[in-house]
């Protein structure tokens, strides 16, 4: 594969230092690397840049990772995103989602599950129509839930941590990481985020 072949990645951190350690793991990886140090700069950009799929992280200054996603939205981008959050800070990577990215992945992250995400990412370029659960499939997925199991995903929907839907719900926390565990074996996925997905396309938290 030459240089240009190889997948290119926008990686958008304000953080200096996670600029440098992601792309030298990125490059090593096999991907192509394109820094920028906030969203302003990456949207002053975007028009001139290459297409490929855009690492956002959330916490930046001036414009936060949410709005810079809102923009690119607007402006018609078709990137795929993946979002960078802060850990356990679940609410912001399901308000991410909801705006359409692609997945998310909590810092200090796991080289093993960005680049599972970046792949996720670029199989979403490479086909949108492949990779874009049909609603009456996400439906169907869902029907296997039994209502429980449901009224904790709609907790996970709408961005609440495990200790908020136990009060929601008046169970304890560990019956509803029991019921999260059986939900995910059920809609058979790994992630928050894939689970999210399959929510997302048959039209939960519209």
């Amino acid at each position: 594969m030459t240089e240009t072949e190889k997948p290119l990645v926008h990686l958008v951190d304000d953080d200096e230092a996670i600029r440098h350690s992601a792309s030298f793991m990125l490059r090593l990886a096999g991907y192509r690397v394109q820094t920028h140090k906030d969203g302003v700069s990456f949207l002053e950009a975007l028009s001139g840049v290459e297409k490929g799929c855009i690492l956002l992280d959330v916490q930046m200054p001036k414009l936060n990772g949410l709005e810079v996603q809102k923009e690119l939205n607007e402006r018609g981008c078709e990137m795929p995103v993946v979002v960078l959050t802060g850990h356990g800070d679940v609410s912001v990577a399901v308000q991410a989602m909801k705006a359409g990215a692609v997945n998310f992945v909590e810092k200090p992250y796991e080289k093993q599950v960005l680049l599972q995400a970046l792949d996720e990412a670029f199989d979403r370029l490479d086909s949108k129509a492949k990779s874009n659960l049909q609603k009456a499939d996400a439906e169907k997925r869902l029907m296997k839930l039994s209502p429980r199991e449901r009224d904790v995903l709609n907790g996970l929907v709408d961005g609440l941590t495990n200790k908020a839907i136990a009060n929601d719900l008046d169970i304890s926390p560990r019956t509803v990481e029991i019921h999260r565990s059986n939900l995910m074996e059920k809609l058979d996925v790994k992630s928050l985020s894939a689970a999210l997905h399959i929510a997302f396309a048959a039209g939960l938290g519209d």
